[in-house]
């Protein structure tokens, strides 16, 4: 089943782009952090941490905890700690040739599922070719993020499987600062304002 493309997103909305925390990130959750913005708009934003790797569960562990089969899996999913809110719920970011009701499409190429059937179809070998679980999310509320960005917080860049999907989560922040062509070495974490 093929998903829809998303309505094109009003000027200024980041939807389908990696959010890049810069080196003067206040926040310490946020710290060198990636994040792929699932939605935004004038009623806040939602994304998901693609680079800090899950710690203490393996996709095996889980798929135990929710009773779903096989165990073990004849595929696993890359495991991400996705964002500091709701810790407990899961988000399945993916390519799109794959879809069940509920998934949305978040750019061409990428789509998210919050249900268990993705965890079923990934387990029994088959599911989306690319995809990341992630536990919790991040959330900004209503001008947040456009805020954050203007205290130079984030610096940010189109989505790119290739980025959002990296097996190498320890390199994924400078890979997306790369795209920028950017040196990390040159970035200061304090704004300026003329």
């Amino acid at each position: 089943m093929a998903t829809s493309s998303p309505m094109p997103e009003p000027a200024g909305y980041l939807s389908g782009h990696l959010l890049i925390a810069m080196p003067g990130m206040q926040d310490p959750r946020f710290d060198h952090t990636v994040v792929c913005l699932c939605a935004h708009s004038s009623d806040g934003a939602m994304g998901l941490i693609v680079n800090r790797p899950l710690a203490g569960m393996a996709f095996d562990d889980l798929l135990r905890q929710l009773e779903l089969e096989p165990v073990p899996p004849q595929r696993r999913i890359r495991m991400v700690a996705g964002g500091p809110v709701e810790s407990g719920r899961g988000f399945v970011l993916h390519s799109d040739e794959w879809s069940t009701e509920g998934t949305l499409p978040v750019m061409p190429g990428l789509a998210l599922t919050a249900s268990v059937e993705i965890l079923k179809a990934v387990a029994s070998g088959g599911g989306p070719r690319d995809c990341v679980l992630a536990l919790g999310y991040a959330g900004w509320a209503p001008g947040q993020l456009e805020d954050e960005i203007q205290r130079n917080a984030w610096l940010s860049v189109p989505a790119d499987g290739a980025l959002v999907f990296r097996d190498d989560a320890g390199t994924t922040w400078e890979a997306a600062l790369a795209k920028l062509r950017v040196d990390p070495a040159l970035l200061s974490g304090s704004a300026g304002h003329a």
